[in-house]
């Protein structure tokens, strides 16, 4: 009797309690239903659809080739789309809708910009499909997209940052005024470097890099009273911290460099977007999938990769994230 009366009161609270309530991250949180490839996530909000769309490179995860050192599945790529209500579970929702005029068959690593109602993207263009890393010809170069819906895109700018390979746009409105962007120079030892503009068009490059490690896809935000830089740096995310987002000091170690337990969580974490959110800090980063029984039996199951989602923590002046914690609070909508 007394477990019927427990099973129906479960049932009841069950039914009262709203579905936001009952949502927690999985693992993975998403991945791409058509390559199986998702990565470099952006995260922003649709306002006039209310909802949260997340941009990604879209890579050919799932392409076998004859040649193992062949990367040309890392190329030829559009950039994929979902959407979210609560940034919790995410839904396909195609390709972007990114014009060729300015852009080209290969697009990595979208970066979006919100400022007064227009949307800005920038993006890491590279012109056309390679078989080898680091050709002589294989250049890239970082396009300033804009929109107003995130749907439909138009071309603004090819930016000039003084080298013929940059990738990995990161931006923020610079405390000082103006703005700021961060990007990995693959001619500078793929050091990150970073410019200024008054106006979201013309940079001006300086001089020294950011710290003194190779690594790509910087992110920087301010949270918990201090400016902050995570990049990928192949050996777990590098973390700096800084007073005024111009000299950053280096916290020790890295963050996601120790394997999580659970399935498809198994590698590294990789170039991440932090959403700073409703005073949290949400952290999207890929992950690898080469550690998963399935490459046990399929030599290419390594080439895919799924999106995860962590909380950022300070602690003790630094930040952590514990990966095998369940996110059970998404995001809100923007006030």
């Amino acid at each position: 009797m007394h477990r019927r009366v427990l099973s129906g009161l479960a049932l009841t609270l069950a039914l009262l309690t709203p579905a936001a309530a009952l949502a927690e991250a999985k693992k993975p949180l998403y991945r791409d239903p058509i390559f199986d490839g998702a990565a470099d996530v952006a995260i922003a909000w649709d306002k006039s659809d209310k909802l949260w769309r997340m941009f990604y490179t879209n890579r050919r995860a799932t392409l076998k080739l004859e040649d193992p050192k062949d990367v040309a599945w890392l190329h030829a790529t559009a950039i994929g789309v979902a959407t979210s209500r609560d940034g919790l579970a995410w839904t396909y929702a195609g390709t972007a809708n990114i014009p060729a005029a300015c852009t080209g068959e290969t697009l990595w690593a979208p970066e979006i910009f919100t400022e007064n109602g227009v949307h800005h993207m920038f993006l890491t263009v590279v012109p056309g499909v390679f078989h080898r890393w680091n050709l002589p010809e294989a250049g890239a170069k970082i396009v300033h997209l804009t929109s107003t819906d995130l749907k439909a895109w138009s071309c603004a700018d090819t930016l000039n940052l003084g080298s013929d390979r940059v990738i990995d746009a990161g931006v923020i409105k610079a405390p000082q005024g103006g703005y700021r962007m961060w990007f990995k120079d693959e001619r500078k030892d793929s050091r990150i470097f970073f410019a200024d503009s008054p106006d979201l068009k013309t940079w001006t490059r300086q001089p020294d890099f950011v710290a003194d490690f190779a690594g790509e896809g910087p992110k920087v935000f301010f949270f918990e009273g201090a400016w902050w830089m995570i990049a990928d740096a192949w050996k777990g995310l590098a973390v700096l911290r800084s007073k005024d987002a111009v000299t950053w000091e280096r916290q020790p170690g890295f963050i996601l460099d120790k394997p999580g337990s659970q399935a498809t969580d198994r590698d590294l974490g990789h170039h991440p977007d932090v959403v700073i959110n409703d005073g949290r800090a949400l952290l999207y980063y890929f992950v690898g999938q080469g550690k998963e029984d399935e490459a046990k039996t399929d030599p290419v199951w390594n080439q895919r990769t799924v999106i995860q989602l962590g909380e950022l923590k300070v602690v003790d002046g630094w930040l952590a994230v514990d990966r095998e914690a369940v996110v059970k609070t998404g995001l809100k909508a923007p006030k």
